[in-house]
């Protein structure tokens, strides 16, 4: 019997259009969107999240391409609108499992190339460069790149074309104005593209509960020129390492002050030298190298360090903890935090913000000065009417935001006159058209968490035991008895996360547990004392309990029987 392919599976109509997300529905981060028309597949976007509490031990997520990997076959190829982690930062750790081309613009593609580079079986993937402006064709699907407006270069929204109608994913994207880097977003080819017409945009829903327009990066180029007037000592200021604008605006605003700048931090030296390879930050002065900029008076430094989003290991982080290795903040000098903080990392950020204050260190955030330091690269209100009035699509699907923020677009969506409006989950099977819009089915989804040596899922057992062990700690018991179940050595008993067995009055608990062993197993018949699980669990079980009556709480418990 021929293996179905996915449509199949899923019993979709052939002449019909479908978008399935995979992730970046509902959340932040880990994009990555399905497309499937005649049989034929898409992906756009591959990105990494930022874990949180429920998964310990683990850094960063990403996408579960466990849907799409059996049929690899049908997948045309892998399309990334630009190069920022949520969207490009999972494709290195799961491309062995897709297997397919990919495309993107040149800025994009030198990060990516970096990225591969890192991982010995993602060295061998095909990756086409395409401008934006062009069209390009991959099985079943002929797409067009359109330059837009964001914080990072080279973005592009993606215009798809198939046999069943002409759908536009947005990626991320504002309309600046006045970008200090690349041009505006390309208006012209939108209302070009609508003229045509759009069966659905699917678009960004970062800013769309925020009312007007989101600024030009031009006026942070002065709001920062301001600010570093106002400072004496030595300045730091955290970004997003891929907002290469903002790195341009920072080194400007610098030479208007008189200062020289150094970069601190692995990933701004990488974003940095991609877009010198692709043609950006080429009339500004050379940086200074991090560990020589401290010999400059301190009213002509300024460093700009990763970190922005409080990640623990970044150089932002260890300065404000006193242990990085070459550079201290202390009373005189100014940090500033030129970024917006990702929803769910205000505890890492404020951490950061906490410790800088308490060494003296001046913090500066956008909502501390009346200076412009920083705009969103995601289009607010006003904005989005605008696309939409070029576009004139007649299903918007709101994507990449939380679901208050997909709701308010898809409201914002229905004032605006749109005839159809679906809001996704992360695993809907979306029918786009040309027959009626609507959710069809819905396919499982998941994440996938990235450890030192190995990708596991996120529901993997050891995660699980991880998370327990935080609230209940644990209960180590070794037993040596003979063969007839009889204790040939005292018991040995570990506990991690409930006593202190420096304490005298916690160590009676640690006493109690070694009675209520013996107590467990003098209970016991002889016949269950020749039997090693018989013995195990009577004394899991006794132990446990007893912790619970002393702690109120029920450890994890382990025993290993050593018959001698």
């Amino acid at each position: 019997m021929a293996k179905l392919t996915p449509a199949q599976a899923l019993g979709l109509d052939p002449q019909q259009i479908y978008f399935i997300p995979l992730g970046g529905s509902e959340q932040f981060g880990v994009n990555f969107n399905l497309y499937t028309c005649d049989g034929q597949w898409l992906a756009v976007d591959c990105g990494m999240g930022f874990a949180d509490e429920k998964f310990p031990g683990i850094d960063i997520v990403l996408p579960d391409p466990s849907f799409i990997e059996p049929y690899i076959g049908q997948l045309s190829a892998l399309i990334i609108t630009h190069a920022h982690e949520d969207h490009i930062g999972a494709v290195a750790h799961l491309w062995p499992r897709l297997k397919c081309p990919i495309y993107c613009t040149e800025f994009t593609a030198s990060v990516l190339k970096r990225k591969l580079d890192e991982v010995p079986a993602s060295r061998e993937a095909d990756v086409h460069i395409v401008e934006a402006g062009a069209q390009f064709k991959v099985k079943g699907f002929t797409l067009e790149f359109i330059h837009v407006s964001h914080s990072i270069p080279d973005t592009a929204a993606l215009m798809i074309e198939t046999t069943a109608g002409r759908i536009l994913h947005s990626g991320d994207w504002n309309l600046d104005p006045t970008p200090v880097l690349g041009k505006p977003t390309d208006e012209e080819a939108l209302k070009r593209i609508g003229a045509r017409g759009v069966l659905a945009y699917i678009g960004d829903s970062t800013n769309a509960e925020v009312p007007g327009r989101t600024g030009t990066e031009a006026d942070v180029e002065k709001g920062l020129a301001r600010v570093f007037g106002e400072c004496r000592g030595r300045i730091g200021i955290t970004v997003f390492a891929s907002n290469i604008a903002r790195v341009q605006s920072i080194v400007r605003a610098a030479q208007a002050c008189d200062r020289r700048v150094a970069l601190v931090g692995r990933s701004l030296h990488s974003m940095v030298a991609s877009a010198v390879d692709s043609g950006y930050l080429r009339d500004i002065p050379d940086f200074v190298d991090a560990e020589e900029i401290g010999y400059l008076p301190e009213d002509k430094q300024v460093m700009i360090v990763t970190g922005s989003q409080g990640e623990a290991r970044a150089a932002l982080a260890r300065i404000s903890r006193g242990d990085h290795p070459d550079i201290v903040f202390g009373r005189g000098d100014t940090v500033v935090f030129s970024s917006r903080a990702i929803p769910g990392n205000e505890k890492e950020i404020n951490a950061v913000r906490n410790n800088l204050s308490a060494a003296g260190v001046r913090v500066v955030t956008p909502n501390d000065t009346e200076h412009c330091i920083h705009v969103s690269g995601h289009p607010c209100r006003g904005e989005i009417v605008d696309m939409l009035s070029w576009v004139k699509p007649k299903l918007v699907v709101p994507v990449h935001g939380e679901r208050v923020m997909l709701e308010a677009q898809a409201e914002l969506a229905r004032q605006c006159q749109i005839p159809h409006v679906l809001v996704p989950n992360n695993g809907s099977v979306i029918c786009l058209g040309p027959g009626k819009p609507e959710v069809v089915d819905h396919v499982q989804t998941g994440l996938l968490a990235v450890e030192k040596n190995r990708i596991i899922s996120t529901s993997h057992n050891s995660i699980s035991e991880r998370r327990k062990l935080q609230f209940s700690g644990t209960v180590h018991v070794t037993l040596v008895v003979n063969g007839r179940g009889d204790l040939v050595a005292d018991p040995q008993v570990s506990t991690v996360g409930l006593i202190n067995e420096e304490s005298p009055e916690e160590k009676k608990i640690l006493t109690g547990i070694l009675d209520e062993i013996e107590d467990t197993l003098a209970d016991m018949e002889r016949e269950d004392l020749y039997d090693d699980h018989a013995v195990h669990e009577e004394v899991r079980i006794g132990v446990r309990r007893y912790v619970q009556v002393k702690l109120g709480m029920k450890p994890k418990t382990t025993v290993h029987v050593v018959r001698v």
